[in-house]
């Protein structure tokens, strides 16, 4: 008996260690939108909004307001835009770009006085902010996923940007079970995996409602949105995930897959994310089949979970994950670690575990996505393959070799 009760303990040490894994990976899936560093200024406090540069705006291109500009995502859709030769300004919690090009306003999102101006004969708004998902902080995540983007709305209508393109996520129809080859008909979950992803819904929803309203000086014109639904974003300048690997690799905790390592998953590489943000702007137009939707984006390339963490650990020198814990056993864990804290939350207030069900089913489950709409009515198609992506973004994370010292 003894026996029995030392090696469950064992495997749940194991499981604990596969947890790290899993918690922060669950942030390729869930964390579609762009990583608002420094949230307490953006939602405790007000900013005057500042400009790093003035400069002339000619008229012969769009000139677009990139929202989290500054971020992972943010900064490839700049760089993006810029060789398109569009006029670019970012709003962002922090001033963190620098080039005279760019228009830099540093403000609140959910203040109508730091964002309008920034708004000022801006053509397009790209919203890709939102907190950290590993913040789990039901609060922020309402005040800024929802609160801020009814804001972006109104200050959108107010100074006549008739287009708003929001970086959603495929998560919002996820629920711990299998999606393959998922729609964006399948019905937003009933029980999300998080609190992020619960406001992501509501997020995406009161953006493709507000699709049609009218501008607030100017009746004859409308509001166009639309939603890109990415799905395990990577890439050069990645400021988590791959680093993360690379430093569970390093510590050890590498070791472990959750089920028999065959579950299919969507990761995204960060220019193609870019990519299908430019075509969905190019894409809203009165009369098009494209507003007031949700269009998956994703390397439209489905990988096994495991082995993409497998080829990224490997190509920095590091082993691959390679002893399986069954998948309904870790799960069952989970589930019981999840039971015990509701048992215990009136005599010691409530326990929170990262190691949750949910997080467990993202690493064990198929969640890819149909890219077949966007490839209709957007003309999209991604500019890398997954091979291509994942030899450039080991490119620029050689400093993160087993070989080398980690910075």
């Amino acid at each position: 008996m003894v026996r029995k009760v030392i090696g469950l303990l064992s495997l749940l040490l194991c499981c604990v260690n596969a947890e790290l894994l899993v918690v922060r990976h669950a942030a390729f899936f869930v964390g579609a939108g762009e990583v608002i560093r420094d949230v307490d200024h953006l939602t405790l406090t007000s900013h005057q909004p500042t400009s790093m540069s003035v400069r002339a705006r000619g008229k012969s291109t769009p000139r677009c307001l990139v929202i989290g500009g500054c971020g992972f995502l943010g900064r490839h859709l700049v760089e993006r835009l810029l060789d398109k030769e569009y006029g670019v300004a970012i709003f962002d919690v922090r001033r963190d770009f620098d080039d005279e090009r760019v228009d830099v306003f540093v403000g609140d999102l959910c203040s109508r006085e730091s964002l309008l101006p920034a708004l000022s004969e801006i053509d397009i708004v790209f919203h890709c902010a939102s907190p950290p998902p590993a913040s789990n902080n039901r609060e922020l995540f309402l005040k800024v996923n929802y609160t801020g983007t009814k804001n972006v709305i109104q200050c959108c209508k107010e100074a006549g940007v008739t287009k708003l393109v929001l970086t959603s996520s495929a998560s919002v129809v996820y629920e711990g079970k299998d999606i393959e080859n998922g729609r964006e008909d399948l019905p937003y979950a009933k029980k999300p995996i998080d609190y992020y992803t619960q406001t992501k819904i509501l997020q995406e929803m009161v953006v493709l409602e507000a699709n049609g309203d009218k501008m607030k000086n100017d009746e004859s014109k409308q509001l166009m949105t639309i939603a890109v639904r990415p799905h395990g974003i990577f890439g050069p300048r990645d400021p988590q995930a791959i680093k993360t690997m690379a430093e569970m690799a390093r510590a050890g905790k590498m070791k472990f897959i959750i089920g028999n390592g065959k579950n299919m998953v969507d990761f995204t590489y960060v220019e193609n994310v870019a990519h299908g943000h430019l075509l969905a702007s190019e894409a809203l137009c009165m009369g098009s089949s494209a507003c007031g939707r949700a269009f998956n984006v994703t390397n439209d390339e489905p990988i096994p979970f495991w082995h993409f963490v497998s080829r990224i650990v490997t190509g920095l020198g590091y082993a691959a994950p390679k002893y399986k814990l069954p998948y309904y056993l870790v799960y069952f864990i989970a589930l019981l670690l999840h039971v015990v804290a509701l048992l215990f939350k009136p005599l010691c207030g409530e326990l929170k575990f990262s190691f949750t069900p949910m997080k467990v089913a993202l690493a064990g489950t198929h969640h890819y996505y149909s890219c077949a709409a966007a490839k209709r009515e957007l003309d999209y198609s991604p500019l890398y393959s997954m091979d291509e992506a994942i030899e450039k973004t080991l490119n620029t994370f050689q400093y993160l070799r087993a070989d080398s010292s980690m910075k």
